[in-house]
């Protein structure tokens, strides 16, 4: 009997892992594929009907999401706000407790990447399209929303000192906590995966709870939530990103933007994540990784240098500060008077990481072997909020301070005046120094951030609805590359924005119920693990 199953589940009987798995996978080969049955075909079925009765009843469609958005976020706020305070307060205890030295693949394992590649991977899945979308767009918002509906714990950013609070928001939604989700969902998959020997699956991480069962349909259920929440958490972000795409191509080409446009361009680019996909990891998203990091470093010392590096650094450590001391407050679902900030955007956002998380988790978990512990989490929690608070104080500061002064007419038309999100980050560049250059690389970025969460996406996906397969054929990943951009293109046409963010938070709600389940399996899964060291 392997020694982990010992500690994970006293149960005397003698337990064979590769019997045990091969009997649960039922899994089918019909034309050279590798596929999970039920999972494959339960997932694939839905979302090809959702596809197509959103298609074909448009309005409908529009209508429906119109309503399930506001509905759910003011319905679940208060659980979903728990919730990613209960997984953040874990997350930071796995820092400094002892099973934070547990190595990932055991004590010898060593990592796959160097430290540059490994984060440059997890930045390009994680937040891509959402630093570029939001960069600007939030903190003008906040700052500026019409009567400061919007603002943060509503403080007036009209009185001194609070000049950056839209920048405080943001950082709230896209710091500490959100990043929180993502490591604990990855780590649990990490560690069932490579410590304890069980398929890079989200069923694996609830062995210690459920046993057997997870090969069974308590392990379909959850795989095929996951599928799900994967899906829609991603189109959203695809979503986004194309309409950012439009709206730079007439900023610099002059073209239109309407839905064809962007319908072209979904296609498009997921054409080009298929060639991503057929190229494989370390050649394709590892590669394409490397370049949009490199590409986004560029972009962000060009706007730190021409709006100024020490009003740059000054005003990071202010809105840092306030942060800090203003988190508990913005982390609190209870008696907030602030209800466009918390539930028009905070409900959302966490509904949207945790939709996220099974994508994200498991591609960080998927690149993470050999790390310990307690390097995953600070390396996938404390440094990612560093580097997304940097960024949005410098994006967002600089057009805050440019409004201020009585500039910025590209921001305040997209923002203020009429609300245009897409064109944010292309009103607040127009301002700034070499717009015709820097411009197009801006808009290649944003090509290349769609690309890797398209291709890495897909691999999830697979790796979900082919049992933990980790090299299933590469057709199976076309198949989930493609479905992808048509489920972006039906939400798009069905409802836009609202049927975008409706179908993320639909199915995060519901997955953060997994999450926390996943955390209570992990802490056993450690606690086994440290003790075997």
């Amino acid at each position: 009997m392997p020694e982990t199953k010992k500690m994970l589940d006293p149960d005397p009987r003698v337990w064979d892992f590769e019997t045990e798995y091969e009997l649960g996978q039922d899994n089918i080969r019909p034309f050279g594929l590798d596929i999970h049955n039920p999972v494959f075909l339960i997932s694939s079925v839905l979302i090809a009907a959702f596809v197509l009765v959103a298609l074909a009843n448009q309005e409908a469609a529009a209508a429906f999401f119109g309503w399930l958005r506001p509905w759910l976020t003011s319905t679940f706020d208060w659980f979903l706000v728990l919730s990613v305070d209960a997984i953040t307060l874990f997350c930071l205890a796995l820092i400094i407790l002892p099973v934070g030295s547990v190595r990932i693949g055991g004590k010898d394992a060593k990592p796959d990447y160097s430290y540059a590649g490994w984060i440059a991977m997890m930045f390009a899945a994680g937040i891509g399209i959402g630093l570029l979308f939001f960069g600007v767009l939030e903190p003008v918002y906040y700052n500026f929303s019409e009567g400061g509906a919007a603002r943060p714990l509503n403080i007036d950013a009209s009185q001194p000192g609070n000049e950056y609070i839209g920048i405080v928001g943001t950082i709230h939604h896209w710091g500490l906590e959100g990043w929180a989700v993502y490591a604990a969902v990855g780590l649990s998959l990490a560690i069932f995966c490579y410590n304890l020997d069980l398929p890079l699956t989200l069923r694996s991480a609830f062995y210690p709870i459920l046993g057997e069962r997870v090969w069974g349909w308590w392990g379909h259920a959850i795989d095929t939530l996951a599928v799900f929440a994967t899906l829609f958490g991603l189109t959203t972000s695809l979503g986004l990103g194309a309409q950012q795409v439009a709206a730079g191509l007439y900023e610099v080409f002059g073209i239109e933007p309407s839905n064809t446009v962007v319908v072209l361009l979904i296609i498009g680019i997921t054409a080009i994540a298929l060639g991503s996909v057929l190229m494989g990891m370390d050649a394709g998203v590892k590669r394409l990784s490397e370049i949009n990091m490199v590409m986004a470093v560029v972009l962000f010392i060009f706007v730190l240098l021409v709006t100024g590096i020490g009003t740059a650094i000054a005003r990071y450590f202010n809105v840092m500060v306030d942060y800090v001391l203003l988190l508990p407050e913005l982390s609190n679902p209870f008696g907030r008077e602030d209800t466009s900030y918390f539930h028009g955007w905070t409900t959302f956002y966490w509904a949207w990481w945790i939709a996220w998380s099974p994508f994200v988790g498991m591609f960080i978990a998927r690149i993470s072997k050999g790390r310990t512990v307690r390097e995953f989490v600070l390396c996938a929690l404390i440094a990612p909020t560093a580097v997304c608070a940097l960024w949005m104080s410098t994006f967002g500061g600089g057009a805050i301070d440019m409004l201020n002064a009585g500039g910025a007419e590209g921001v305040k038309a997209t923002v203020i005046d009429s609300y245009k999100p897409e064109g944010a980050l292309f009103g607040f560049l127009k301002e700034l120094p070499l717009y015709s250059i820097v411009a197009p690389i801006s808009l290649v970025l944003i090509v290349i951030f769609f690309v890797t969460s398209s291709d890495s996406g897909s691999l999830v996906i697979d790796t979900i609805t082919a049992g933990g397969k980790m090299d299933a054929p590469v057709i199976q990943r076309v198949f989930w590359c493609t479905l992808e951009g048509l489920v972006a293109i039906a939400l798009l046409l069905g409802g836009g924005l609202s049927a975008l963010q409706g179908a993320a938070v639909s199915t995060g709600i519901p997955f953060t119920l997994v999450v926390l389940i996943m955390c209570y399996c992990l802490w056993l899964a450690l606690r086994a693990e440290r003790a075997k060291m």
